[in-house]
């Protein structure tokens, strides 16, 4: 396979982007061209905030193809078209032949939640101190325990196990509500707005031989004993009354998916119904929890 690599400036990039994917890249990938330098220009806002700016000032472009000649066609082509000025060719070479799959599996390696208690990929052997392990791929849906917000959702369900009815609100890939059925909860459900998150779900549930209802957030009903919500602040202040109506007298909500400064936001927010406080932190973003 061969690599094509371009420059272009922001105004550009959808166009040239549309022409290699008509051209039959195998690929396009888009990245800042001047990061890693002085001018570099953070393109993603924090959790809940508006992008900074639309687009990198100049992008670099690498697009992926089957072979040699393709790939300098399409060069060729896009250096005689209206919409390539201002961009440039940086260079056409060979990308060497790897083990992808394997590429991708070395950079996912068990996660641990407590010292015996780790999240493990399916091509990697549980470490020998687990008592307790979820299986889990990275797929489409969010959660594979390596963001901050998951692992103290996880640490707190280790260390409050035996739920009878638990109710994880954005489900993702499914790894709270597994969580909560590997710690003894009786009944679990795991609701989500994406159905492909519902179905990661039910397929990593099988794959770690634990029972739990998956489905459309309108699955969920009645008061549950623990109901955990790993999503963003704004979309959790939105549910406030929600979530706090589906716990049950003396159980437990639990938040997560919330920085550290938008703390007395979600305090504010949830106050007419319960009082948040905060039990975990790690990398800059909290858990909350509340019994109402």
């Amino acid at each position: 396979m061969f690599e094509l690599m371009l420059m272009c400036p922001q105004d550009r990039v959808e166009s040239l982007s549309d022409a290699l994917d008509a051209l039959e890249a195998l690929s396009v990938s888009v990245e800042d061209a001047d990061a890693q330098t002085d001018a570099e220009v953070a393109l993603f806002g924090e959790p809940g905030m508006p992008a900074p700016k639309d687009g990198w000032q100049r992008s670099r472009i690498t697009a992926l193809f089957a072979d040699k000649a393709m790939a300098e066609e399409a060069s060729v082509l896009l250096l005689a078209q209206d919409f390539f000025e201002g961009c440039e060719v940086l260079g056409l070479s060979e990308l060497q032949d790897q083990d992808w799959v394997r590429l991708t599996q070395s950079q996912f390696a068990p996660v641990e939640i407590t010292p015996e208690f780790w999240i493990v990929p399916t091509w990697h052997e549980p470490p020998a101190q687990a008592r307790q392990i979820i299986r889990l791929d990275p797929g489409l849906a969010f959660g594979t325990g390596t963001h901050p917000t998951t692992r103290m959702c996880l640490r707190w369900i280790a260390a409050h196990p035996g739920f009878a009815r638990v109710l994880d609100y954005g489900c993702g890939s499914g790894i709270l509500a597994i969580g909560a059925a590997k710690f003894g909860a009786t009944m679990v459900d795991a609701v989500d707005i994406d159905t492909a998150a519902v179905e990661s779900t039910e397929l990593n549930a099988s794959a770690n031989g634990v029972q739990l209802r998956a489905g459309l957030p309108e699955l969920a009903s009645g008061t549950y004993n623990l109901v955990l919500a790993n999503i963003l602040a704004t979309p959790l202040k939105v549910l406030a009354p929600l979530l706090r109506a589906y716990v049950a007298e003396h159980g437990h909500l639990v938040l997560a998916g919330i920085l550290a400064r938008q703390a007395d936001e979600l305090k504010e927010a949830y106050a007419p119904y319960c009082q948040l406080q905060v039990t975990d932190s790690e990398d800059g973003w909290i858990l909350m929890t509340a019994t109402p």
